[in-house]
């Protein structure tokens, strides 16, 4: 099987139904059948923030996590993953963005050259023109990076990743946090290591899959408060179903740091649900008013827009959730319920 025909099935493979888990260990093993990786990085994120919720890292990656969080919240430097998110190229290696002066990148000085690693070729996974998740794939430190036939490969297959990834996370039904279980609190020190927690806190950094380590939602979050020194959010799903929201802000002098989390419901997830679904913009405005009560003449009123026009989008948007009436379009989008498709 030539390199096209299993690039078509790791594509392929994006729309086969997978959860986040299965599809980043299918792609990482598959890709490494198209071209060369000797190590990768691999994320779904937050889209409102870009901030990482879950993630898998190869070694020696998984020892320079701190660093790695230091460098992409906190300091000046080439292919952001926000940046490439924002702009009109979201897959760039470091020798395209460096020009081949790879020294110029405090990340590679700092935290790659140190391990052995060259050239970095990342991607932001974008999917109805928002982010879903990140991949970085490194090489083994050589005068030769990645080559322009293996960026257009990762720039081919970047969107699917994307699609697969928010077809992932709006997968199933949604369930509530444990009854009782309110907002948990960790507190973390300027290293970002767990300085105290409450037993709530302990109850969710478990739902995160923390097995023992502070879960990167976690870290993402704290990193990016202690960046910008302002409050920080993210909304992550848990494993099991369940929407979280993370808010970490400043506590005290001493670089404390205290990381809320608490469960959200459907509806307080707001247009997250709706790129979820992969509505257009004035769909998701149609979509917002109609779950709102609002008629399909005050829906024309209010936005200024035909009777035919409103419909095509209230029809558009049944589709894309998966539904067949307004009734059902609130139980799947403020009640969590599974739709039919």
């Amino acid at each position: 099987m030539g390199v096209g025909d299993r690039l078509e099935v790791l594509i392929q493979r994006c729309y086969a139904g997978l959860d986040a888990d299965q599809l980043r260990s299918e792609v990482l093993a598959r890709l490494r059948g198209v071209l060369t990786v000797d190590a990768a990085f691999f994320a779904t994120v937050d889209p409102a923030t870009v901030l990482f919720t879950s993630a898998v890292a190869d070694e020696p990656l998984g020892a320079v996590t701190e660093q790695f969080m230091a460098n992409e919240f906190g300091q000046d430097d080439v292919n952001k993953f926000a940046v490439l998110a924002g702009g009109p190229d979201a897959v760039r290696s470091l020798g395209e963005a460096t020009r081949g002066d790879w020294g110029s990148s405090p990340r590679y000085v700092e935290v790659m050259r140190p391990l052995g690693l060259g050239d970095e070729l990342r991607a932001a996974l974008m999917s109805n023109g928002r982010c879903w998740g990140v991949l970085c794939l490194h090489r083994e430190n050589a005068e030769a990076g990645f080559a322009e036939h293996e960026i257009q490969l990762v720039r081919r297959l970047a969107p699917h990743l994307g699609d697969g990834l928010r077809r992932a996370l709006r997968a199933g039904p949604m369930v509530p946090g444990q009854a009782g279980v309110g907002a948990g609190v960790v507190v973390l020190d300027a290293g970002l290591r767990v300085d105290s927690v409450s037993d709530e806190g302990e109850y969710w950094l478990d739902e995160l899959g923390s097995a023992g380590e502070l879960p990167v939602a976690v870290r993402a979050v704290g990193a990016r408060m202690q960046a910008d020194r302002t409050t920080a959010r993210l909304k992550v799903r848990t494993r099991r179903g369940a929407w979280l929201e993370l808010q970490a802000s400043r506590l005290g002098e001493n670089g404390q740091t205290a990381v809320v989390i608490e469960p959200v419901t459907p509806a307080q997830l707001g247009s997250l649900l709706l790129d979820l679904h992969g509505l257009t913009p004035a769909q998701q405005r149609v979509t917002e008013l109609l779950l709102r009560g609002y008629s399909t003449r005050q829906i024309v009123e209010r936005l200024c827009l035909s009777p035919h026009t409103v419909q095509e989008h209230v029809r558009a948007s049944y589709d894309k959730v998966g539904v067949g009436s307004r009734r059902e379009l609130v139980t799947v989008l403020l009640r969590g319920s599974a739709s039919r498709g």
